[in-house]
């Protein structure tokens, strides 16, 4: 299948599991990712809210708040084409929905967060394979933002969230595309198998 078959598939399995289904896996995800040993070190986290379908890292989100980290959300970037920063976030904060009806923080530059002054950053996906390859939703926002830039290298550990019906055989990364450190699903965690 190519990309936008993968795509296509994958966000319809997703979407088919019921509201029990989803609360159960996403439970299931934070017990797990919760007692790794680079979720307890991470002192400020990129992570992101559910959105069509994705696994919903809100209990993540919570214990983090417990443990006493900081959580950035990505938002996008108003005057850069398909380019995310972060934004600190806690609850009860404002959030306005973006062009693609994902809710984010509102836009200022001097909140806006560099991803590789993070620990952790806790990627969306669409499908995945043991490599650490990721399919995203097909705009790029990720892999622009977390691509190396000279003098300020990426230390952020790059872990993709996933249900497990998200894992596919094999992925085709193109040059541009930036690899997982690991895969968390509400069934294991994945250290990927980077080149």
């Amino acid at each position: 299948m190519n990309p936008s078959e993968i795509r296509n598939n994958i966000r319809e399995k997703r979407r088919a599991l019921n509201p029990s289904q989803q609360r159960v896996a996403s439970e299931q995800l934070a017990k797990l990712l919760c007692r790794q040993d680079f979720f307890q070190r991470a002192k400020r986290i990129g992570i992101y809210l559910a959105n069509d379908g994705e696994i919903d890292p809100a209990a993540i989100v919570a214990a983090a708040f417990r443990a006493k980290k900081a959580c950035f959300l990505p938002l996008i970037d108003p005057l850069k084409a398909n380019s995310l920063h972060f934004a600190e976030y806690q609850y009860g904060d404002t959030l306005h929905k973006n062009r693609f009806g994902i809710l984010e923080p509102q836009f200022r530059s001097t909140a806006a967060t560099p991803p590789w002054s993070l620990d952790l950053i806790l990627v969306p996906l669409v499908a995945f394979d043991r490599a650490g390859n990721r399919l995203g939703m097909g705009g790029g926002f990720y892999d622009r933002t977390l691509a190396p830039r000279p003098g300020k290298p990426n230390g952020a550990k790059l872990v993709g969230l996933a249900h497990h019906c998200q894992e596919v055989s094999g992925l085709t990364p193109q040059s541009w595309d930036i690899p997982l450190h690991q895969i968390a699903t509400d069934q294991e965690i994945i250290c990927a198998k980077l080149k």
